[in-house]
C-alpha cells in the first residue's frame, strides 16, 4: 500500500516538473523570439468628421384657434395636397363618439364589400377551416420573418376567410347586411353634420404634429446668416405653439452645424458627402454644401442641403452626427505587423534597383513569406491595406495569417516547427 503511494507521489511530481519544464521552454523561447500571430480580415473604414447641429425645414405652423376636441386624420410625415382634410374638431364628446361609430361601420362595410368581391364558393366548413389555419401560420410565418407586406396581404385574406365562414354558418345574405350598414351609416353621417369641423391644409407639404418653437427661429434662410455663437445660443420661441401641427414645405432639407476651419477645408476637398445621424435615421444620407458662413474664432457655420428623404426628418431637430468624407474598403492588420524591407526589382532592361517595400510578413506552411500591401488608412493600433504584388503567391488576402513580433525576420524563414 505503501509502496503504491509513493509510486503515485512519484509520478505525479514527474508530471509536474515536466509541465513546468515546457512551459518553462516556451518562456524562455518567447523571449528569446517572441512570435505572435493576427488573422487578416476585409474591413470597411470611414473618414469622418464629427459635427453637433439642427436640421432646418421650411415650415408652416398651422392655425390651432378652435375649442373642441381636436382629432388628427393625417400620418407623422404623410403628403397633403392643398384643401386636403389635417384634422376635425368636434364639438363635444358625443360628436367624436358619433365620429367613432361612423369608422367603425365603415371598416365593417369594407370588410363585407372585400367578402363580397372575393368570389369565395359556399365551400364546407371543415375547407374553410382548413384554408383559415393555413393562413394563420403564413401570417405567423411572414411576422417571424419580418414580411409586413405579406402580412398587409394575408390578414386581409384571413378577414375575409373568417367573415366568410360565419355567413356559411349563419345563413345570412350579405346584400341584406351591406344595405342595412349603409342606411346606418347615412343617418349617423347627417346626425354628425354641423358638429364637426375639417381643418384643411392651405398648401401641400408633408404633414408632422410636431411644433417645437424652431419653425420661425431655424429658417433655410436664417441659417445662412448665422455666426457659430449665433447658432450655439438659438432657442425656441414659445409663441409659437399649436395642436394641430404643422405642414413641411418642398422637398429639400438642411443641416447647420458649427465646424472648425481644418474641418470645412477636409469636407470642401472631399467634394460629395453624406451624413450618418447619431439616431432615428437608418441609413446614411448624401448631402451638398450650400455655404459657409463667416469665421468666429476659428469656426464657421456649414449649411448641408439634402434633396431626399425628408419625409423621413419630420421629427429631427437638433443632432449629432457623422460627416462621411470618403469610405475605404480593404484588408485590416494589425500596425506592428507592417513591416518596411529592401527588395530587389528587376528593371525593363535587367538591371536591378534595390527599393524599401512596404508590406507584412505571413505564415504560408510553416515560413514566412513577405507580401507587399499599400496602406490606404491608419487607425488606433491598426492599418487598412491593399495588396501591392502582381505575384499570386504574394498576393495579401483576407484570412491570412499575420505575423505580428518577431525577431530577425526574413522572407523564406522557417518559424514553425
Amino acid at each position: 500500500m505503501r509502496r503504491t503511494s509513493l509510486a503515485t507521489r512519484i509520478l505525479m511530481l514527474l508530471v509536474c516538473l515536466g509541465v513546468a519544464a515546457y512551459f518553462g521552454y516556451q518562456s524562455l523561447r518567447y523571449m528569446k523570439d517572441p512570435f505572435t500571430t493576427a488573422a487578416a480580415y476585409g474591413c470597411t473604414v470611414d473618414e469622418t468628421v464629427s459635427a453637433s447641429g439642427y436640421v432646418v425645414r421650411s415650415e408652416r405652423v398651422l392655425e390651432d384657434n378652435d375649442s373642441g376636441l381636436l382629432r388628427l386624420a393625417r400620418a407623422e410625415g404623410e403628403r397633403v395636397s392643398v384643401g386636403g382634410t389635417v384634422a376635425a374638431v368636434y364639438a363635444d364628446q358625443a360628436s367624436l363618439d358619433r365620429q367613432s361609430e361612423i369608422d367603425a361601420l365603415e371598416a365593417r362595410i369594407e370588410q363585407l364589400e372585400y367578402v363580397q368581391s372575393a368570389s369565395l364558393s359556399y365551400e364546407a366548413s371543415a375547407k374553410l377551416d382548413n384554408q383559415i389555419a393555413q393562413d394563420l401560420l403564413a401570417v405567423r410565418t411572414a411576422l417571424t420573418a419580418g414580411r409586413l407586406d405579406t402580412v398587409e396581404r394575408r390578414g386581409s385574406e384571413l378577414r375575409a376567410l373568417v367573415m366568410k365562414r360565419d355567413y356559411t354558418y349563419s345563413g345570412g345574405s350579405l346584400d341584406e347586411q351591406l344595405e342595412s350598414l349603409r342606411q346606418e351609416l347615412k343617418d349617423l353621417r347627417r346626425q354628425s353634420a354641423g358638429s364637426t369641423r375639417r381643418i384643411s391644409a392651405p398648401v401641400s407639404g408633408l404633414y408632422s404634429a410636431v411644433v417645437d418653437g424652431y419653425e420661425t427661429v431655424l429658417t433655410p434662410e436664417s441659417i445662412l446668416e448665422m455666426s457659430p455663437s449665433q447658432l450655439s445660443a438659438v432657442q425656441p420661441d414659445s409663441a409659437v405653439s399649436s395642436h394641430v401641427g404643422k405642414l413641411i414645405l418642398g422637398d429639400n432639407w438642411y443641416y447647420a452645424a458649427a465646424l472648425r476651419t481644418s474641418e470645412i477645408r477636409e469636407i470642401q476637398e472631399a467634394g460629395s458627402v453624406s451624413l450618418r445621424f447619431s439616431k432615428d435615421v437608418a441609413r446614411d444620407l448624401d448631402v451638398s454644401v450650400q455655404s459657409v458662413g463667416w469665421e468666429e474664432d476659428g469656426r464657421s457655420v456649414v449649411v448641408f442641403q439634402g434633396k431626399y428623404d425628408l419625409s423621413q426628418l419630420t421629427l429631427l431637430r437638433q443632432q449629432s452626427a457623422e460627416i462621411i468624407l470618403n469610405t475605404m474598403t480593404g484588408i485590416r492588420v494589425p500596425q506592428e505587423a507592417l513591416r518596411v524591407v529592401p527588395r530587389t526589382v528587376t528593371g525593363p532592361e535587367g538591371s536591378k534597383t534595390e527599393v524599401q517595400t512596404t508590406g507584412v510578413y505571413c505564415v504560408v506552411g510553416v515560413k514566412a513569406v513577405f507580401k507587399p500591401a499599400e496602406v490606404l488608412y491608419s487607425g488606433e493600433g491598426f492599418v487598412l491595406v491593399q495588396p501591392a504584388s502582381s505575384d499570386k503567391k504574394r498576393v495579401l488576402r483576407s484570412g491570412d495569417e499575420v505575423i505580428v513580433t518577431a525577431r530577425d525576420l526574413y522572407d523564406g524563414k522557417v518559424v514553425l516547427e
